[in-house]
Parts: structure tokens; C-alpha cells; sequence
């Protein structure tokens, strides 16, 4: 479980994305990182209270119901469905373009559906067999994490050949912030998009023997652990590499291991960026199928999708899911600029609408439980209500700030058109009643 929780928020936006992020923010990049790693933290914590107290199929889709009315349950699902079928897509087009340098005959449609089959067989056997995968998945990546962390800190120390040590190349390129505060606070949107995906591991629990004390490890391991991979290996680059460079916007983490002179430093990478993306690839896919049969279970979704196999996998909502991501593929073959790239924007702030409903699910439920049941809470948000509310209000200034920042702003406002359209299901719902057939 809790290489599950590490797994889902280490993925290509680390190993790749992170370059973005520093060449708009330069070395402060270590500070956007951390506070949307701090700020993840607490949105997690509010999460692991809810779901340790009440253990749900569905996990905060079920505590935004209950707390929040039958309108928000529903589009909190849906929202977070869409997201995870949209990822199974974006990272099988992700992985079928590194596959494609080693094997540059083969078209990148074929390679990402070969991909997609090919985990969407693991996750059709069982829970267990979603969990052995992203168990070696999630280790590979925390191994090569604090390799890199291991051989960075020797150059900076000066214990690695030819190294000068020291930290110059932080304030050498223009100053620790060389485009000013705002840019680094402004990064800070992209950064928790990289953190995505710890949430996981609260639906995972539902299929765990012990729900509670499992997410109450994970969520407590989790904490330090994401925020030190994420801000330590952001800071050895920036340290190691000017973050003017090139090809810190290409690969940062190849970059810091050229400049160390590691044989074959690009083929290492793209490899370990290859079983990151298949992590989240595999994640997702069992993601989108949970959330699916959880939204069955309220008629939030269509009978059919209730079925489970002998094994007790949903495999009707997992092929759901899959079928969207062949559509989304074939988009990204035959309209790359237009179907697919108006995907990608229709889901960039979605998460954090999702994130932003678990806040205030959390407010509200914990009121519910200190009069009904305090025995329940037996793992608590830090110094509520007051942190509760800053988070709350972090995660709001997060949100507006997409709409004003050019990078961001196509994406807050295709991100609402899909909130739209998910209301509208609502509205037919609501209509037919729940629990159609169609």
C-alpha cells in the first residue's frame, strides 16, 4: 500500500515535467515544489481522516456524497473518472514515443494500444495482480531516486571525479529567483498536478484486509517521503546543472547524470521514464475501474458496470475505461492538434476541483463525527479547524490563479466546460432516476 501511495504521484512529471517548471522558476523551482508538496501534504491528511474513520467503496467520492448532497458526489466521481481515463491515455502515447526510439519502424498508435492491452490484461486477473505490478513499478522508481540523490550529493560534496562541490550554481545564472517571486508562486499550479495521484491509495484500501490501518501507514510514510523525493532531487538538479541549460528543459535528470559522466545517461533515463509512465498507465487503469463500480453502487453510474469476476474485479468499468483511452489514442493518431490536445486541456484542473471538494468534505464531516462518533477519529487533521481552512483556501487561490496565468488559463476553463457537462449527466440522472440500464 503504501509503494502504491509513492507510486502515484512519481511519474513522468517528475522525471521530465520538473524541467518545465525549473526553466520558468530557476532554482526557486525547489520552493514551488515544496509548497505544492506541503500543501498535497495536508489535502492527504484531510483525506486519510475520512477515509480511516469511514471506510468506503470509492473512497472520497463516497464522503463527498455524504457530506456534500447527491449533485456533488456524483460530479466528484465522474470528474475523477474522466481524469484517470484521459491519463490511461496521455501516458500510453507518452510511452509508446519513448518505445519508439528504440524501435522507430513502428507507428506510435500500435505501441500505445500494445501498451494499454497489455495492462489492462494484468488488472483484468485481479487486485492483487494491479498490486505486484505496481509494487516492482513504484520500486524501480524509488530505487533510481535515491541513486540519483546518492551520486548528486557526492559531486556536491566534491567526492565525485573532476566535481568542484558546493552549491555556485544556484545563484550563479541570475540569482536563486531570477524571474522574480511570481514565477515561482505561479509554478506552484503545475507542481501539484505532479503530485496527482496519492490519493490512490485510499481507494485501493477498500481492498486491502485492513483498510483503515493501511491508509493510516501509507498516508503517515507518504508525507516526507514524497515531499523529499520531489524537493531534494529538484534541488541536486538545479545545484548540478545551471537551469539555463538546455537540456534541463529536455530531461533534467539526464542533464545532472551527462554532467556526471554516467555511461549511457540518456538510455538509463528513458527507461526509467518508461516504467514511470507505465506506472501511472497501470494506475490509472485500475483507478477508472473503481471509481466506476463505486458510482454503481448509488446509481451513479449504469448496472452493467456492477458486475464483477470471479476474482472480484469490475472488469465490464475496467474495459470502460480502456475504450475511452483506445478512442483518446486514435484521437491523438489522426487529430494531434486539435481532438487530442483539446483532451488534454479539458482535464488539467480537474484534479484539483476533486481536491478542492475532499477540503471541504473534510470540514464538514469532521464537525459530523466529534457529535456522533469522536471515537472514530482516530487519525485527525493537524490543529483543525484552522488548517482545514487554510488548506481550504490554498487549494481555492490554486484553482483561480489557472484561469489569470497564460499557461494554465485554456485549461481552467475547459476543465469548467467538462464540470458543465458532467452537471448536465446529473440533470438526466436525476430525471430517469438512478440506477438506468443506459
Amino acid at each position: 500500500m503504501q509503494l502504491i501511495a509513492l507510486g502515484g504521484v512519481i511519474g513522468a512529471g517528475l522525471f521530465v515535467g520538473s524541467g518545465v517548471v525549473i526553466r520558468s522558476a530557476g532554482p526557486a523551482a525547489v520552493l514551488s515544489f515544496l509548497v505544492a508538496g506541503a500543501l498535497t501534504v495536508l489535502i492527504m491528511r484531510m483525506l486519510a481522516e475520512m477515509t480511516v474513520a469511514r471506510p468506503a467503496l470509492g473512497s472520497f467520492y463516497a464522503h463527498v456524497r455524504e457530506t456534500l448532497g447527491l449533485r456533488a458526489g456524483f460530479t466528484v466521481g465522474w470528474l475523477y473518472w474522466y481524469f484517470f481515463v484521459i491519463v490511461v491515455a496521455v501516458e500510453a502515447v507518452a510511452g509508446g514515443r519513448i518505445v519508439q526510439l528504440w524501435l522507430p519502424g513502428a507507428p506510435l498508435w500500435a505501441i500505445s494500444l500494445v501498451l494499454m492491452a497489455v495492462l489492462t490484461a494484468t488488472n483484468m486477473i485481479s487486485a492483487r495482480s494491479y498490486g505486484e505490478f505496481e509494487y516492482w513499478f513504484s520500486s524501480v522508481k524509488v530505487l533510481a531516486i535515491v541513486v540519483f540523490l546518492f551520486l548528486g550529493s557526492l559531486y556536491l560534496l566534491g567526492l565525485w571525479p573532476d566535481a568542484p562541490g558546493g552549491l555556485a550554481t544556484l545563484t550563479a545564472h541570475g540569482g536563486f529567483a531570477p524571474e522574480g517571486f511570481g514565477a515561482v508562486l505561479a509554478a506552484v499550479v503545475p507542481c501539484i498536478g505532479f503530485f496527482t495521484g496519492a490519493e490512490i491509495v485510499t481507494i485501493a484500501a477498500a481492498e486491502s484486509a485492513e483498510p483503515e490501518r493501511a491508509v493510516a501507514d501509507a498516508i503517515r510514510s507518504i508525507v516526507l517521503r514524497v515531499v523529499a523525493f520531489y524537493v531534494l532531487s529538484v534541488l541536486v538538479v538545479v545545484a548540478v546543472v545551471p537551469w539555463t541549460s538546455k537540456a534541463i528543459a529536455v530531461s533534467p535528470y539526464a542533464a545532472v547524470l551527462d554532467r556526471l559522466a554516467v555511461p549511457a545517461a540518456g538510455t538509463v533515463m528513458n527507461a526509467l521514464v518508461l516504467i514511470a509512465v507505465l506506472s501511472c498507465l497501470n494506475s490509472a487503469l485500475y483507478t477508472s475501474s473503481r471509481m466506476l463500480f463505486a458510482l454503481t453502487r448509488n446509481g451513479d453510474a449504469p448496472r452493467a458496470f456492477t458486475r464483477v469476476s470471479a476474482s472480484g474485479v469490475p472488469r465490464r468499468a475496467l474495459l470502460a475505461g480502456t475504450s475511452v483511452g483506445y478512442l483518446s489514442v486514435i484521437a491523438a493518431w489522426i487529430s494531434p492538434d486539435v481532438v487530442f490536445t483539446f483532451l488534454i486541456n479539458s482535464y488539467g484542473a480537474v484534479a484539483l476541483f476533486v481536491y478542492l471538494a475532499i477540503a471541504v468534505a473534510q470540514l464538514r464531516m469532521r464537525r459530523k463525527l466529534e457529535r456522533e462518533e469522536p471515537g472514530r477519529l482516530t487519525l485527525k487533521m493537524w490543529l483543525f479547524p484552522w488548517l482545514s481552512r487554510l488548506t481550504l483556501a490554498l487549494m481555492a487561490l490554486v484553482i483561480g490563479a489557472m484561469a489569470f496565468l497564460p499557461d494554465s488559463r485554456a485549461q481552467f476553463w475547459l476543465s469548467l466546460l467538462t464540470v458543465a457537462v458532467v452537471l448536465a449527466g446529473y440533470e438526466l440522472r436525476r430525471r430517469r432516476g438512478p440506477g438506468g440500464s443506459s
